[in-house]
C-alpha cells in the first residue's frame, strides 16, 4: 500500500503556560520531532523516496477557557529540518539523483481541550482534538529551486499541566500532527528539476 505523503509528527512536549487572567493563557511550546519516511511511486523511472528529520518543534498557542475544564486554543507550530530525497525522472533522461532538501513546515490550529482534575489542584490533565492547516515550503539548495503547499491538517494532544504558581504552570504534552495528502506529489520545479 502506497504510504501518504504526509508529515506524521509526533512531540514530546515540555513548554511554559501564563494565565494573564482566569480565561485566557498564552502556551508556549518547545519539543521533539521524529523522522517520518516519503514516497511517491509513479513508474519505474519516476519516483521520490526521503525522509523529513526529525528535530525541534516550536510553537505558540492562546487557550481561552470556555469553562473551567473546557479551552479552545489557537496555536503555531513550526520546523525546520531537512529532507533528503532519492529520486529519478525520466521526462529528460536525468536518471536518479539525490538531493538534501530544505524544508519548513508550519501548521495553524484550532483545537479543544478538556481539562480533568481538581480546580486547585497543582497538577490538570488534559486531551484534546486540532484541524487546521499545514504549510510546508521546500527548497533545493542546489539549485535555488523552491515550492510550497498548503494542506488541510488534523492533531491530536494530551498530557497534564504543573502548576508552580497561581499563573505560571510548565506542561507536559504528547501530540500528533498530520498533514492530509490523499494521492499524488506537491512540489515541483520545472524544467527537469525534482519534486517532492
Amino acid at each position: 500500500m502506497k504510504k501518504l505523503l504526509t508529515v506524521l509528527v509526533l512531540t514530546i512536549c515540555m513548554s511554559g503556560q501564563v494565565s494573564f487572567a482566569q480565561d485566557i493563557r498564552l502556551n508556549i511550546y518547545a519539543g521533539y520531532v521524529f523522522d517520518d519516511q516519503f514516497d511517491s511511486y509513479y513508474d519505474i523511472d519516476n519516483y521520490y523516496d526521503g525522509k523529513i528529520e526529525g528535530g525541534l518543534q516550536w510553537g505558540a498557542g492562546l487557550e481561552y477557557m470556555l469553562k473551567p475544564t473546557y479551552g479552545l486554543e489557537l496555536s503555531y507550530y513550526r520546523q525546520d529540518t531537512k529532507a533528503p530525497t532519492t529520486y529519478a525522472s525520466d521526462y529528460y533522461g536525468s536518471g536518479i539523483k539525490f538531493a538534501d532538501f530544505d524544508i519548513d513546515v508550519n501548521y495553524i490550529m484550532l483545537g479543544g481541550q478538556r481539562h480533568i482534575g481538581k480546580p486547585e489542584s497543582k497538577v490538570d490533565g488534559f486531551a484534546g482534538l486540532m484541524a487546521g492547516c499545514a504549510f510546508a515550503n521546500l527548497s533545493d539548495p542546489n539549485s535555488d529551486a523552491s515550492g510550497s503547499t498548503t494542506k488541510f491538517a488534523w492533531g491530536l494532544k494530551g498530557g497534564a499541566n504543573i502548576w508552580l504558581s497561581e499563573h505560571v504552570a510548565i506542561k507536559l504534552q504528547a501530540q500528533l500532527l498530520s498533514a492530509t495528502q490523499s494521492m499524488g506529489g506537491s512540489f515541483y520545479f520545472g524544467t527537469g528539476g525534482a519534486g517532492a
